[in-house]
């Protein structure tokens, strides 16, 4: 079930789901400042292809990725420590334009390129300790349209999905992280790029 208002003249839809709080903007940015916005990055980001351990094997993750951030805003996952390359000016207002819309204060960001449908992410939770017992997520969607799909982590038979469109913002925030997984699947038939910029907070007493 979704609700839809207006917050700052932007169309906002509460999807009503247990145990988490999502809002999506399905138009933060326009459809021209989104496709500028995915150029720019695509050139600019620091983008680096990671491996992951899978019984005992190494493979290469299927999407690329970067960590940006204040200084200090490290993060862990996949058994690496990521340390954050330094916001850029543009960066830097785009992370303002979030915040404003989120009501929240962010010092880092993971950015994912899927480079077409070949790209995904397996099922997961954002729920590293650093980020925080309810931590507030906001994602960024620029590029080819690509299907989020969430499952309740106790309850198998919740399941929900949606098609993040370029422009779009999603928040998640509550217990999503705690009490549900997401994925961005395979979809093949897909052969435009995609990135997608998740602004986190990251409690950097962690990482002392």
């Amino acid at each position: 079930m979704q609700q839809s208002s207006l917050c700052f003249g932007q169309s906002l839809e509460n999807i009503q789901l247990e145990d988490a709080e999502l809002e999506l903007f399905p138009q933060l940015l326009t459809s021209e400042q989104a496709h500028d916005l995915l150029q720019q990055l695509h050139k600019t980001v620091a983008w680096h292809t990671e491996t992951i351990r899978i019984a005992g094997v190494e493979r290469l993750v299927p999407r690329l990725t970067a960590w940006y951030g204040d200084k200090g805003a490290n993060y862990s996952y996949s058994g690496v420590v990521h340390h954050p390359v330094a916001w850029s000016e543009r960066l830097l207002a785009l992370k303002k334009q979030i915040e404003v819309a989120c009501h929240t204060q962010f010092n880092s960001a993971l950015f994912n390129l899927y480079r077409d449908g070949k790209d995904s992410v397996a099922w997961h939770s954002d729920d590293e300790p650093e980020l925080g017992a309810r931590p507030i997520i906001a994602s960024l969607s620029l590029g080819a349209p690509r299907s989020f799909q969430l499952k309740h982590k106790k309850h198998k038979h919740l399941r929900h999905k949606l098609t993040l469109s370029s422009g779009s913002l999603l928040v998640m925030r509550g217990d999503t992280q705690q009490c549900w997984l997401h994925q961005v699947p395979k979809e093949p038939a897909i052969t435009e790029p995609r990135i997608n910029i998740t602004f986190r907070n990251i409690i950097t007493n962690h990482n002392q």
